[in-house]
């Protein structure tokens, strides 16, 4: 099943990322001579007007293969002979996909989840909260004369007390009553727990705004995260290539199809941020060419260009070898 979820994952991202540059290609008229999912050997040709559509035996990337992409083409539907735009546009449309990708998964996942109320849905038997009198169904307006409206404000304000006991406020047919009850610090957790737990209500409104707030969330991570690999303070060693991965779903699966769903929107956000950084090859490469050669004119050729990205494409799997050589020493051997 991991081999299985690990495939999925890499064919379902990769497909995404290639239907969003084959997508805005159509559409801005360019000529798309082929549509790939994978790598190597061919499975499936299909051939359909102008292109062609396979599917291919090794699941690590794919390709929309553009007429005038990497050479000159003087075909008037060619990619080189479009507008900057329209360029940029196609360009940015993979890694635009898999961020959309991202949003759509983490909203999922936020609604099957649910969001946590400050109504109290369970006490545990014999818990600081039970002795202290609160009831499942009452509903927490305060602790310790502090107003509060989400759970996660009920958790701050109980859970790193530095006391040992608080007042905590629940609401009870309308009437307003207070608890007075003992914390009791959870080393697991590291925090103080009371024994209680938040009834949770699934809304499309609250999914949709925590799964672009968590979105907003993850990006901010991956770019720091980006930064401190240049600046030394994470090395290149940690960084995981498909084996890396596999062993990373591996873990997922074993807590839920929802962690694996998880891992997907994560992979998915890191593939829409590093197919975006400037280097050769990758679309954000190809983006800063286009940026060089919209102020150089025409200094900067087609065949050079083309050039650099293949020098990019053989750097690129220089590193996969070597993030590839880490992880079986890391999760292997």
């Amino acid at each position: 099943m991991t081999i299985i979820y690990a495939i999925l994952i890499f064919c379902f991202l990769i497909f995404v990322h290639e239907l969003g540059h084959f997508a805005v290609a159509k559409f801005c008229g360019v000529k798309v001579n082929e549509f790939s999912v994978g790598m190597g050997p061919a499975l499936f040709k299909k051939q359909k007007g102008e292109t062609l559509y396979s599917l291919r035996v090794f699941p690590i990337g794919g390709y929309c293969a553009m007429e005038g992409e990497d050479e000159d083409s003087d075909d008037p539907r060619a990619f080189n002979n479009k507008p900057s735009w329209q360029k940029a546009c196609v360009l940015a449309a993979g890694s635009f996909m898999n961020f959309v990708t991202c949003v759509v998964l983490l909203i999922v996942i936020a609604f099957y989840a649910g969001t946590a109320t400050t109504v109290i849905d369970k006490v545990d038997a014999g818990s600081p909260a039970a002795k202290a009198g609160i009831r499942s169904g009452d509903t927490i307006v305060a602790v310790d004369g502090k107003e509060v409206t989400e759970w996660k404000e009920i958790i701050e304000t109980i859970g790193y007390s530095k006391s040992d006991k608080a007042t905590v406020t629940v609401e009870r047919n309308g009437q307003r009553t207070d608890c007075e009850t003992a914390l009791e610090f959870d080393k697991e957790s590291g925090r103080n727990m009371i024994g209680i737990t938040s009834k949770s209500i699934r809304s499309p409104g609250t999914a949709v705004s925590q799964g672009i707030k968590n979105t907003g969330t993850l990006t901010g991570l991956m770019f720091k995260t980006i930064k401190q690999i240049f600046t030394g303070d994470v090395s290149v060693k940690e960084l995981s290539g498909p084996v890396g991965i596999v062993y990373v779903t591996n873990e997922a699966a074993k807590s839920g199809i929802i962690n694996v769903v998880y891992l997907a929107a994560l992979l998915s956000l890191n593939l829409a941020i590093f197919n975006m950084l400037p280097f050769p090859a990758l679309d954000g490469g190809r983006l800063l060419f286009l940026g060089i050669r919209r102020i150089t004119g025409k200094r900067v050729s087609d065949e050079i260009e083309g050039k650099v990205h293949f020098i990019g494409i053989c750097l690129l799997m220089l590193l996969m070898v070597y993030v590839t050589f880490n992880d079986v020493f890391r999760f292997i051997l």
